[in-house]
Parts: structure tokens; sequence; C-alpha cells
């Protein structure tokens, strides 16, 4: 995830705001992670999934689960 200071957030409001329709941004203040800055759609999906999630075994993922399960993990590397 990017990070932006909470002045840059006040100095480059498009920028970040920009990137948070793509992707949320952490905004800092101190240097430490404070708030973070999401489009409405991935905030509404995430309200979904914390109402629906469970745990599963990988062996029980069907191929479509498995599929995007591995997307998303290769998600999460790519953009640390």
């Amino acid at each position: 995830m990017r990070q932006f200071s909470a002045t840059d957030l006040a100095n480059k409001t498009g920028d970040v705001l920009a990137l948070a329709a793509q992707q949320p941004v952490v905004i800092t203040r101190h240097g430490k992670p404070r708030f973070v800055v999401l489009s409405t759609e991935e905030f509404e999906a995430l309200r979904q999934c914390k109402d629906s999630q469970t745990a599963h075994h990988i062996d029980d993922l069907n191929d479509a689960e498995a599929i995007r399960l591995a997307g998303e993990l290769q998600a999460s590397i790519d953009n640390d």
C-alpha cells in the first residue's frame, strides 16, 4: 500500500484521491500509519466480507476460489 504523510494529503489531495480510487492509501502522522483512504466500492466490499468471513482449509476450495486466493496473495505481495 502506498503511504502519504498528512502534509502530503493536504498538499497533494488530488494525487492521493486518484490513487485511492485504484487502491487503499495509508495516511501517516509523525511517521506512523493513522488512516486509510479507499474508494466507497472497496469499503462496501470490505463491509460485506466482514459479515461473511469464514475459515476454510485450502483443500476445500474449488478451482475458482483457489485461483482468486492465489491472485489476491500475489497482488498483496506485489503491492508491498
